[in-house]
């Protein structure tokens, strides 16, 4: 059966081998065939061969690439929005200091400001937060709501100071308490919705966006409605774990719950409404202050499999299915990330409709976009049901029609697009995302040959460079091998390989001043390391990180990103793959506030070196 079983998987997409990072030869299972084959609905015994081959694997348009940015080389910073710290934010950062942010970057002469996926998760439940695990991607997470800057909202929040003190009192520390922040934001909207809920409805701008929205803003209002009762009954906010009767969008209980509820679907209409505001206002006030982009968005690669996407309009996904990645150096049983993959076959019936518009409503308010694991483009790793990462395989996409969807948005909203191309890429990837005006990620701890850093001239123009990611080490903390420690303390690796990892990065080091030292932008108090074997700093200076910085900025990629937590010598990395609970991912918040930054030696030094290196041209 093997043969045939071969030629059937590949008929529908599957691969039934691929090259791994390493360039090693791989091939998945014949149980893996199979179980991908059931998911996609297709009997491996008696199934027919399907037509994935008659798909275009190039594309007929090209992403939006203005002149002015094509022809200068530009900057940001890049920041997790929810960890902004600032004095008048409710314990977590909001389109305000967004907007804020960006007007500071701006003046430093930055041309944009990146931030974490913004994408609605789960309004009724605060313990859910990962932005990469959305409810949807079309719609946007209202605990970003910057409630003093709605009509009413000072009053609220000061009312309910003295009503209820104890309701702030956890937003000091060092991480986001969301489920408190949740909890609060919650209770001020309701209050605030309830004072002005006639003024509200009959608003025409609101009437106008619930029209603009349709059936679809509708169906998501409906579901976080639902959720929100749920939780309140002691259930869950995600549909898998509700009544059998609620489950079905098109059932009589979800129309009984509509007809007696409309109000409570009438918030969370708003609530997006003012969302969508808040985050036009600030792309606005990012392009007046002078930004050539302004905001840099994220477009996350799926969504939770009981999320609202997946509610309102089930035949879009796989349920049978996850998403992940195979094994890497980095992971030996490959990662599982819990989301739903879209459906390749319901894509191609709606002639790729559901990926033009969640990219055109996420590119509105953005001058550039990054699409986290572009590969997806092109093909995903998919988890059947019953089985572990490892046990997977790749189901393939049309990448001609994938591309020109994005790109028909790109264009109408004259957004950029970068493609995160790390990992598993696969063979002539990068270059139709090239021809297709799609910027490469490239990540200065990972350009490298035979061990040595790549020279600037080495990155390709068609590039967004940076140090690091929100995946990876601040440089601080790369540089003393905190990353290392970490995945021990956190039990994903063990003594010995951490051990081994450690010796490696001491290596790196050399490595990474040796670089310098090629490119003339080795601190003199370095030199000694290289020259008469002086021992190697154990702390990253600031000349140093500052040095790292201008290395990666004199490449000839068009952009470039600087941590926010670089600039300020940060050594807490926002995420930690592999981990749930062992690590606080997606919770660490600045150390430093936003009105503190401005003024802050580590930031300006960093922001007065990158406009030396790249001028913010006119």
């Amino acid at each position: 059966m093997s043969e045939r079983l071969d030629q059937l998987a590949e008929s529908h997409g599957i691969q039934i081998a691929y090259r791994s990072e390493m360039g090693e030869h791989k091939e998945i299972s014949d149980a893996a065939k199979e179980a991908l084959l059931k998911a996609l609905s297709v009997d491996p015994e008696t199934g027919e061969a399907g037509g994935f081959s008659e798909a275009r694997s190039t594309p007929s348009r090209s992403c939006a690439l203005p002149p002015s940015i094509a022809e200068h080389r530009r900057w940001g910073i890049a920041c997790q929005l929810y960890g902004l710290r600032s004095e008048r934010n409710l314990g977590m950062g909001d389109f305000e200091d967004l907007a804020r942010l960006a007007v500071i970057a701006a003046g430093e002469g930055a041309s944009f400001v990146g931030v974490n996926p913004l994408h609605a998760l789960f309004m009724a439940d605060g313990g859910r937060f990962s932005p990469y695990s959305p409810s949807t991607r079309r719609f946007v997470n209202p605990l970003y709501l910057a409630i003093d800057r709605l009509d009413g909202g000072r009053q609220a929040i000061d009312t309910l100071r003295r009503e209820v003190p104890e309701m702030f009192e956890a937003f000091d520390g060092d991480l986001v308490d969301y489920p408190a922040v949740a909890r609060l934001k919650n209770r001020l909207l309701k209050t605030i919705f309830e004072a002005r809920r006639e003024a509200i409805a009959d608003a025409q701008a609101f009437e106008r966006f619930r029209a603009d929205g349709g059936a679809a803003l509708h169906a998501f209002a409906l579901f976080e409605a639902i959720s929100a009762d749920q939780v309140e009954k002691g259930g869950h906010a995600g549909w898998h774990g509700w009544p059998e009767a609620l489950k079905d969008r098109s059932g009589a209980a979800v129309e009984a719950f509509e007809a007696a509820n409309p109000d409570a679907v009438l918030f969370h209409e708003w609530l997006q409404f003012e969302a969508d505001e808040q985050l036009a206002q600030a792309q606005a006030r990012a392009k007046a202050a002078g930004m050539a982009i302004g905001l840099y968005l994220d477009l996350a690669v799926g969504v939770a499999p009981d999320g609202a996407e997946t509610w309102a309009d089930p035949s879009l996904t796989v349920a049978a299915a996850r998403v992940g990645s195979p094994p890497d150096m980095f992971n030996s049983q490959g990662q599982d990330w819990g989301l739903a993959p879209l459906s390749p076959k319901a894509l191609a019936e709606r002639d790729y409709k559901p990926l033009k518009t969640a990219f055109s409503q996420l590119t509105a308010h953005a001058g550039a976009v990054r699409i986290d694991h572009a590969m997806g483009l092109a093909r995903l790793w998919w988890i059947p049901q019953e089985a572990g990462s490892s046990g997977g395989g790749y189901v393939r996409y049309p990448l001609g029609e994938m591309v020109d969807a994005v790109a028909e948005a790109s264009n109408a909203n004259h957004c950029l697009v970068i493609g995160e191309d790390l990992g598993t890429v696969p063979e002539g990837f990068r270059e139709v995302m090239e021809a297709s005006n799609i910027l490469s990620y490239r990540v200065l701890y990972f350009e490298r040959r035979d061990e040595a850093f790549l020279m600037p001239d080495a990155y390709p123009r068609m590039a967004l460079a940076c140090v690091s990611t929100h995946d990876l080490a601040t440089l601080a903390g790369w540089w003393e091998g905190s990353d290392v420690q970490l995945r021990f303390e956190a039990g994903t690796q063990d003594q010995a390989a951490t051990e081994r990892d450690l010796k490696s990065r001491e290596g790196d080091r050399y490595a990474l001043l040796r670089a310098l030292s090629r490119a003339e932008l080795l601190p003199e108090a370095l030199r000694p390391v290289l020259e008469t074997n002086a021992p190697m700093p154990q702390a990253m200076s600031s000349d140093l990180a500052e040095a790292v910085h201008r290395f990666v900025a004199r490449t000839d990629s068009l952009l470039l990103t600087v941590q926010l937590e670089d600039m300020i010598g940060s050594k807490r990395q926002p995420n930690l793959p592999g981990t749930t609970d062992q690590y606080p991912n997606w919770r660490i918040r600045q150390d430093v506030s936003l009105e503190a930054v401005a003024t802050h030696e580590g930031f300006r030094a960093m922001a007065s070196a990158m406009r030396e290196e790249r001028p913010n041209a006119s």
